[in-house]
């Protein structure tokens, strides 16, 4: 799990400018190759900074180690792209707990278990985005998982693995002609490059076997003389709003609906699988809407929000720069 992460980071690191560049949906900010690298980044770091400090901890559980994970990228999610990887992250350790190692039956339960999730998290979930390539990928380990016949090698994991990767790739190039806007700009999906990417990553990690440097070759859009897609298009008017609560079910329940009033791109999840002495669970929050004092004023009339962060979505922001020593899947 930590080399899966720690690849992840330096491939989207690589990319992000081509991410940022083919960014137009669900608004043309150009950033989403920024927001899921350094969503990336936070679960990476977890796991180092948890293993400097806690030595031993997790170890030999493959769910405990990428609950941790999770955690750490639902806190720091930057974004739709970032927080709908935080949701996967979390939602695929669940079935992992407990678990010394991958199989391929392992990998098919957290597949499906993350990409029903983060299908969820979504007020309004649009097919043709990373939620359709989060779910060919689990449709495609399954299948191969089911003809395996319960074979826990290293063999039947690699095939579930390549499936999974093949899947998503397929949804990859099928994204542009799902959405309108990406067929009208004839490029692919940003977030659905990017998982992709974190997917031929986990391959690599657990395999022992490099990145497929050809894997992206010829999706429309991505090739480095292209353009930058977005700078074309008009801004977007509005700000992003992001933060974590402590609700009740049923104040959550009631913070979506209001929220789905007044804005839209409303994703929630729960950032703990269970709830503190008071019976209220943390939830991360994420908006899209016109003014940010409405939305602001909402989540703090049912608690007390940390973290909060304001970000205009007329403005992209730069990625930090990546690892300098890098391998795969460079462009």
């Amino acid at each position: 799990m930590k080399r899966w992460l720690d690849k992840a980071e330096t491939a989207i690191g690589n990319h992000s400018d081509r991410l940022n560049a083919i960014n137009i949906f669900p608004v043309a900010d150009g950033d989403t190759g920024t927001n899921l690298y350094l969503t990336v980044r936070a679960a990476a770091r977890a796991l180092h900074s948890d293993a400097a400090g806690q030595p031993g901890t997790g170890q030999g559980d493959v769910g405990m180690v990428l609950a941790r994970a999770g955690r750490a990228a639902m806190e720091q999610a930057r974004g739709n792209s970032g927080t709908l990887f935080s949701v996967f992250l979390c939602a695929a350790a669940e079935p992992l707990a407990g678990h010394p190692r991958l199989t391929s039956n392992l990998l098919a339960a957290a597949l499906n278990r993350a990409q029903i999730r983060a299908w969820s998290a979504l007020s309004d979930p649009v097919p043709g985005t990373m939620l359709s390539v989060m779910e060919a990928a689990a449709r495609a380990a399954a299948e191969v998982d089911g003809g395996n016949n319960g074979d826990h090698s290293n063999h039947a994991l690699g095939l579930a693995l390549d499936a999974a990767v093949n899947g998503a790739l397929a949804a990859v190039v099928n994204t542009e002609g799902q959405l309108p806007a990406l067929e009208a700009a004839h490029v692919v999906d940003a977030g659905g490059v990017g998982m992709l990417l974190i997917l031929d990553c986990l391959r690599s990690a657990v395999m022992g076997e490099e990145l497929q440097g050809e894997l992206l070759d010829g999706l429309h859009g991505y090739d480095v003389q292209d353009p930058h897609i977005h700078t074309d298009l008009p801004d977007d008017d509005g700000v992003e709003v992001m933060c974590t609560i402590s609700l009740s079910p049923l104040s959550a329940a009631t913070l979506r609906q209001r929220l789905d009033e007044i804005g839209d791109s409303v994703i929630m999840s729960q950032v703990d699988s269970s709830a503190g002495t008071d019976g209220a669970y943390r939830w991360r929050v994420h908006v899209h809407v016109p003014d940010a004092d409405p939305a602001v004023a909402l989540i703090r009339s049912l608690g007390e929000p940390s973290d909060i962060s304001v970000s205009q979505l007329a403005l992209a922001r730069d990625p930090e720069p990546a690892p300098a020593n890098s391998s795969g899947h460079e462009r």
